[in-house]
Parts: C-alpha cells; structure tokens; sequence
C-alpha cells in the first residue's frame, strides 16, 4: 500500500514496537478507566446522602436600618464525588430565618426556588447577580463600611455570592498589590486634605471607613468615591472616570 506525501518532509522518527504497544496500552487503560468512572452531577434528582443526617453550610446575619429583627440566612452544601479528582461542592437548600413575620411569605417563596434551582444544578451563579439587581422603590439603605444595598433582596443576593465564593464555584475579584498601595496612597492624601478643610465640619453618614466627603460608587455601590487629581476615583474598588 502506498501513501502519497503532498508535503516536504522536514524530519523523521522511528516508532520502536514495544513503545507503540505500550501506548496503545495505556491508551486502552484510560479509556476503560473513563468508562467505569461513574461522575456524580447536580440534578433535580440528587437527593440528601443516604446516612448523612447533616450537611455541611454555614449561616450568614443580615441586620438593616430598615427592621428591627435580623435575618439568619443558612445555606448548605453537599460534596459531590468525594475522594475523586472530580469532587466538588455545591449549594444544596437555603434557608431563612427571621422574627418578622411581615416577610414569611416571600421569604417561604424565595428559599424553596432558590433551593430548587440550587438542586437543578448547572451554572448557579446568575442568581446571586439577579438578586442584586432588585431595588426597593421605598429606597435602599448603607452597610457599616459604606456600602449601598438597595434592597433586602439585594443583600440576600450578596451572602449568596459571597458563599460561592467562599466555596469555590465563582472568583472574587481582588486589587493587585499595586492597586491596593496607590488606593492607599490617595486615601491618605485625601483624608489629610478633608482634615485641613473641615475640621469643625462632621458628617453624619461617615463611619470613617473612607472620607467623609467621599461620594457613592456606581460601580461597587460604596460611599468611597473622592476627587484627586481631577479624576473620580473609588478607594473601595478602585474603579476611575479617567480608565
């Protein structure tokens, strides 16, 4: 049998027998391993583990200006494929708990969809980006550190993206060390111009996490906004008009 070569021929090797045999060996061996291989992924059919009263989870507080009870929010996960390179944690059901009784229907409503679309499985993560998006047409509220939340639904949303962050399945984004020392740099510049300007002058919306004449960011929704150089710049995520 004879092969036509269209091509220039640039180099060459020799394939010894008991190196091909062995490759075609270890090829077959990866693919009967691969068969066998029984990977475990979330579904709606993915039930509790059999024998396994608890999962493991962890429960967040949530305490806004707005109420005067705070929300327990207990997310718990379930481990998939333990012991196996394929093992992964995932949400599983999510609670809520609170003393105000004004919300348990929509609270009842929210857990048991949210629960549901964590058991479905797939990508989990626009969740915590769609509750983020719902504002309160009564109006919003600021976190201790000058966060904006606007709404209690939104808040929900941010526990939900810190767990998955916290368990791996989305990435925070975090400044470089670089970022991070110059955002300290025009913090300390700004704070001393603040101090210089209004010494008698107090704010009562400034904790003192950033200066009191910071603005809100559009971006990370912080009260960390100051003007330096002529350019708005967040000291929280470093966000900048300029680019």
């Amino acid at each position: 049998m004879s092969i036509r070569i269209e091509k220039k021929i640039v180099g060459y090797e020799v394939v010894k027998k008991e190196e091909e045999a062995a490759a075609k060996a270890k090829a077959q061996a990866e693919a009967t391993e691969r068969k066998k291989a029984k990977i475990i992924r979330m579904t709606e059919w993915v039930a509790r583990p059999e024998g396994m009263e608890a999962l493991e989870g962890s429960t967040y507080k949530i305490k806004t200006p707005l109420d005067d009870h705070a929300m327990y929010v207990t997310i718990n996960d379930i481990i998939l494929n333990i012991d196996t390179e394929h093992e992964q944690r995932r949400p599983f059901e999510i609670f809520i708990n609170s003393k105000n009784m004004d919300h348990f229907q929509w609270i009842v409503a929210l857990t048991r969809l949210m629960s549901a679309v964590f058991r479905k499985g797939g990508d989990v993560t626009f969740m915590a980006e769609e509750l983020q998006a719902v504002f309160d047409p009564k109006g919003g509220y600021f976190k201790p550190g000058g966060k904006f939340m606007p709404s209690i639904i939104a808040e929900i949303g941010a526990v939900i993206e810190h767990h998955l962050q916290k368990i791996g399945l989305m990435e925070k984004e975090e400044l470089s060390e670089q970022q991070q020392l110059i955002l300290g740099q025009k913090r300390a510049e700004a704070e001393a111009d603040a101090s210089a300007r209004s010494k008698n002058q107090e704010d009562s919306e400034s904790d003192g996490t950033y200066p009191a004449s910071a603005t809100l960011c559009n971006k990370c929704h912080t009260k960390a906004v100051i003007i330096m150089d002529n350019c708005a710049t967040c000291l929280s995520c470093g966000y900048s008009k300029c680019g």
